[in-house]
């Protein structure tokens, strides 16, 4: 079995969504424009810190949406994200805060940790400097600002620890191209200690036996105002509202056969 921060994720939130996704085969469609905007950005920067043209890249990659039937947010339209997008480039390349030897080398990075007879794989955005202090680092594109209070909230990131505890780097940064009128880029940094990177490993040793025990009970995230069952794309499963999964989910050929070492690579 491989595993990742994702499944883990996924596990955390509600056992059962987990089982949805990685062992029944159901799979959220691609028709989230942020999603694929996210991923095309993000080649966008993989191209600038290889000296291309990082603008030619994003318009290229977002480019494969653009005839797609996506699902936009608030106001957002396929040519307003684009022109954030190259906003965002420019502000990124005139701050010029963040250092990246060896691209091809020191970007989107795999790590691999064996966990008894399974295996636990991340892949990392990029090992660099901001402002001259070597760090992981971790890019996010989003449509509003990431709090910044209290001080140290940071180091509470689970994604963050996770990188941290396979990667043994213990100074991490988060930059976050935020898409809004008047767009920003956060640099955010923090520290992660021995000890947070400890649990973190006894945490993902206890999720990968209650995954491997078939444990999936149902965690219901219903509590008014704010739920997560309502904005999960598996919710029509659990109900039973054919409708809703046809909305929002596609399977895998195949799914039906699956079992453990079936389990796609993340």
């Amino acid at each position: 079995m491989t595993y990742s921060y994702t499944q883990i994720s996924q596990y955390l939130t509600c056992p059962r969504r987990y089982r949805h996704r990685y062992l029944d085969g159901w799979k959220e469609k691609d028709t989230r424009a942020a999603m694929l905007f996210g991923r095309a950005f993000e080649l966008a920067l993989g191209a600038y810190f290889r000296r291309e043209d990082p603008g030619e890249a994003l318009f290229r990659e977002w480019s494969t949406s653009k005839d797609q039937d996506l699902q936009f947010s608030n106001r957002d339209t396929w040519d307003r994200m684009l022109e954030q997008g190259i906003l965002l480039l420019t502000r990124f390349c005139q701050d010029d805060r963040v250092c990246i030897p060896q691209p091809r080398r020191n970007l989107q990075i795999k790590f691999t940790r064996p966990m008894g007879r399974s295996e636990f794989v991340a892949y990392i955005d990029g090992i660099g400097k901001l402002d001259g202090e070597r760090c992981l680092l971790e890019w996010k594109t989003s449509c509003s600002r990431y709090s910044e209070e209290p001080e140290g909230l940071l180091a509470l990131d689970p994604q963050l620890v996770c990188y941290s505890w396979m990667t043994g780097i213990s100074e991490v940064a988060l930059v976050v191209f935020v898409r809004k009128r008047l767009v920003e880029v956060q640099y955010l940094r923090t520290t992660i200690t021995d000890e947070q990177r400890q649990e973190f490993g006894q945490l993902v040793e206890d999720m990968i036996l209650r995954i491997e025990s078939t444990e999936f009970l149902p965690h219901s995230g219903i509590r008014f105002p704010q739920n997560h069952c309502s904005s999960c794309p598996y919710v029509g499963l659990c109900l039973g509202r054919q409708e809703m999964v046809d909305l929002h989910l596609m399977r895998r050929p195949g799914a039906e056969d699956f079992g453990w070492l079936d389990e796609l690579n993340y």
